[in-house]
This record gives structure tokens, sequence and C-alpha cells, in this order.
């Protein structure tokens, strides 16, 4: 059996199903898992691990599941994608859950919504910038995930 992981304020294991419909809703641990397995499998994501390190984390806060926290990691090669926050940590994204919701879905861009101060970044802003390659590899794994999610 696998661990269990905090989302929220509670408590739920790891091991769950996709709804019946084989959708996954946005920021639960069900869709975390599906980003987890895509970033594991993407060969963009092991090509940009190998030239970049970087640990990122994103918080988006007053959703369905409460707060939420998942991490990307990028070093030696690897990539994964998981559930709390990067270790080490270099940037952090913060942003309530419909500015995330806008922005998964493209109703807003992102740019916009880091210039309206809707989404906070602390850390290493040239590490970030020196990361476009990651961010633009990761939006391909997002697209495929995407397709089953819903936002509610």
């Amino acid at each position: 059996m696998r661990p269990f992981v905090m989302i929220g304020n509670g408590h739920r294991p790891a091991d769950y199903e996709v709804m019946s419909n084989g959708t996954v809703r946005y920021l639960s641990l069900e869709w975390i898992d599906a980003l987890s397995r895509e970033v594991a499998a993407s060969r963009a994501m092991a090509a940009v691990a190998n030239e970049h390190t970087v640990g990122i984390t994103q918080t988006v806060t007053g959703g369905p599941e409460g707060d939420v926290t998942y991490h990307l990691q990028i070093a030696n090669g690897a990539a994964a994608f998981g559930p709390g926050a990067a270790w080490p940590e270099d940037v952090r994204f913060e942003q309530q859950w419909d500015t995330a919701v806008a922005v998964a879905t493209g109703t807003l861009n992102a740019q916009q919504a880091f210039i309206t101060g809707r989404i906070r970044l602390t850390g290493d802003q040239q590490k970030l910038g020196e990361s476009t390659p990651v961010f633009a590899a990761l939006d391909a794994v997002f697209s495929t995930v995407r397709e089953s999610t819903v936002y509610e």
C-alpha cells in the first residue's frame, strides 16, 4: 500500500481510481498522480532534466480540496512531479483557485496573471528565467492530462 499524502485539511490514501467517466478533478490526488506518470514517461522532460536543475513548488489556495501544494523537481537527468513542496525549492508560485483554473483552461494568460499580481512568485528569478525550456516541456505534459481533467 502506498503512503498517505496531505492535501487540504485531511489525509487521503494515494491508492485511488479516476472518476467513473475516466476524468480526474483538477488538483486532486488523481490529477497529481496522472501528471506524475506523464512527467516520468515524457522524453522531453527527460531531455530538459539533463540540462537543467530546478525545484518548483506551486500552491493553490481556496479550492475544493483546500489548499494544495505540488512540485516539479528537475535534477541529474530525472524529472519528478508530486504532492508537497520541492526540495530543494528554487521557485514558488502561489495563487488562488480561480486564477489557477483560469490559467489551466486558457482563459487567463499566465504572464498576465503575473503582471496583475494574481500569481505570486518567490525565489530565484534568474533560475526561473533559465528554466524556460522546462516549462515548455511541462506544458506538453499538462496538455495531455488537460484532456481528461474537470475543473470543479
